[in-house]
């Protein structure tokens, strides 16, 4: 095994070694995760975040009724950049599990100088793919509906839940949806909290994330439908659910990395 030193990608990505995780794990991440969360909470950063993105898209909305298929893509596509919007917590978590101070003042640490210049390529590449998500759901929508596009909720919903077509649209949209969230897990659920934690090379860590997903494809498979299940619930609950579930996810993330990349930190509990 080739030594890893703290903050340090030098070695190759192809040469640094994977574990392989169970169930167990995943398990573990979680409740590590919510451990966090109930000693630094995040709702309010969640919220503070959050809202305001989803307000200016319903102003948006209410000036062009035009763009309200885009509701539900938007919604979706939230998850999209919650990796790169969870760094804050990876950092938090990083310090609590050190026993380092982990004021909330901390959190900023991940969007500023060496780590922000780490993290920033990669939470481009999930934005463009933000965008590129919400492109593919409204071409979807005008393919199977024309320009006949519904500017009231009630007939968008008539529309949607009525009509063979708008099935279509909802069930192709999911498979959709889908492997765009496939790309963001296996590029970002390990770079991500290793850039915050080593810095390094961006690509380098994209390279080991998606490596590492394909160690543990059955796993990491499963990893992705507890945090789409999570989201889906978080967002059921007019995204009240989502200040809750994305810091425990950001937290259970940065745990989850630990036990699949060894450091000088082995994040595995002590027995």
């Amino acid at each position: 095994m080739i030594a890893i030193t703290e903050r340090s990608l030098q070695p190759a990505p192809e040469t640094i070694e994977i574990r392989r995780i169970g169930a167990a794990d995943l398990g573990w991440a979680l409740r590590r995760g919510w451990d966090d969360f109930r000693e630094k909470r995040g709702d309010i950063i969640v919220i503070a975040i959050i809202y305001p993105i989803v307000g200016l898209f319903t102003a948006a909305i209410a000036v062009q009724g035009k763009l309200l298929p885009l509701i539900f893509p938007l919604f979706a596509g939230l998850s999209l950049m919650g990796p790169a919007m969870a760094a804050g917590f990876y950092e938090l978590a990083k310090r609590r599990e050190q026993g380092e101070d982990a004021h909330w003042r901390h959190f900023l640490d991940a969007y500023r100088g060496a780590t922000l210049g780490a993290i920033l390529p990669v939470t481009i590449f999930l934005a463009l793919l933000f965008m590129a998500w919400l492109g593919a759901a409204w071409l979807l929508y005008v393919a199977s509906f024309g320009p006949n596009i519904a500017s009231a909720p009630d007939g968008f919903i008539a529309m949607m839940l009525g009509t063979a077509a708008g099935w279509r649209v909802i069930l192709t949209g999911n498979l959709v949806g889908l492997g765009f969230a496939a790309v963001v897990l296996a590029t970002s659920v390990i770079s991500l909290p290793m850039l915050v934690d080593r810095h390094g090379d961006p690509m380098a860590a994209v390279i080991l994330s998606v490596r590492a997903c394909w160690h543990n494809a059955g796993m990491m498979a499963v990893w992705g439908l507890i945090v789409a299940a999570l989201l889906a619930i978080g967002t059921m609950v007019m995204l009240v659910g989502l200040a809750v579930v994305l810091p425990v996810l950001g937290y259970a993330t940065w745990h989850l990395y630990t036990r699949i990349i060894p450091s000088s930190r082995d994040g595995r509990p002590s027995s």
